[in-house]
């Protein structure tokens, strides 16, 4: 199954998504990079990049020091094929939209401050734990989060292979984010890391996009409510 995203204009300048594009080739890089490596290698590298609850309770406990570049670095490597074509997927597909509507700069703050942050939070459940998580799931459910709360009755195209034939259909976006979730569940169950780990992470990183969301509809509320005054008062 491949996926495509509708074509709808918006209400402000879309544009080439390249925001988007470019994380999805960073996250690509990276993981061929990490495909190349010996397994010595692959392990180093995930002790070295790899956001564990303990390393991150430590560094929140003690207020300061090095270390936090590990919450925006692990977003970026990924341990197997599955984990990161699923992330780039979902990625590309809800992250368009969302560069369209507020731009390149609100999906990058979107992806790594909501990613870092869904580490933060897991940190703060299991701070006992020191496996080391790695992998933009948190990130791209942040994206998720914010692209369905903006958009909640907007529809995706997806090709989908239907017997012999491979059929372009549109499906509500809240349908897709389900089987995001799914897609997690199965990761959760089969992945490296341990299901409480991983759906702590993205069940954090959908709730702040999602906050996201319903920061920046109130904002723009504001903001039309204030200009449509200060018009009728220039009236």
């Amino acid at each position: 199954m491949s996926f495509g995203a509708e074509r709808r204009r918006s209400s402000r300048p879309g544009g080439f998504p390249w925001m988007t594009l470019t994380l999805c080739v960073t996250c690509l890089a990276t993981g061929v990079l990490y495909t190349f490596m010996d397994p010595l290698q692959q392990r180093v590298v995930i002790q070295a990049v790899g956001a564990s609850p303990a390393r991150v309770a430590a560094l929140l406990d003690a207020g300061g020091g090095t270390g936090w570049n590990v919450l925006f670095l692990s977003l970026f490597f990924h341990s197997s094929w599955l984990h990161l074509v699923g992330n780039l997927a979902y990625l590309w597909v809800f992250g368009m939209p969302l560069e369209r509507n507020k731009g390149p700069l609100s999906l990058a703050i979107v992806f790594i401050v909501g990613g870092a942050l869904a580490h933060v939070i897991l940190a703060l459940r299991l701070p006992e734990l020191d496996l080391p998580v790695i992998g933009a799931s948190g990130a791209v459910s942040a994206v998720v989060g914010a692209s369905a709360g903006l958009h909640p009755r907007r529809r995706i195209g997806l090709y989908l292979p239907l017997g012999l034939v491979v059929e372009f259909v549109r499906v509500p976006a809240l349908l897709v984010v389900g089987s995001w979730f799914a897609l997690q569940l199965v990761y959760s169950l089969l992945g490296p890391i341990s299901g409480a780990m991983a759906w702590w992470t993205h069940l954090a990183g959908f709730a702040l996009g999602l906050m996201y969301a319903f920061l920046a509809r109130a904002f723009e509320t504001a903001w039309s409510g204030r200009r449509r005054g200060s018009l009728e008062a220039r009236d």
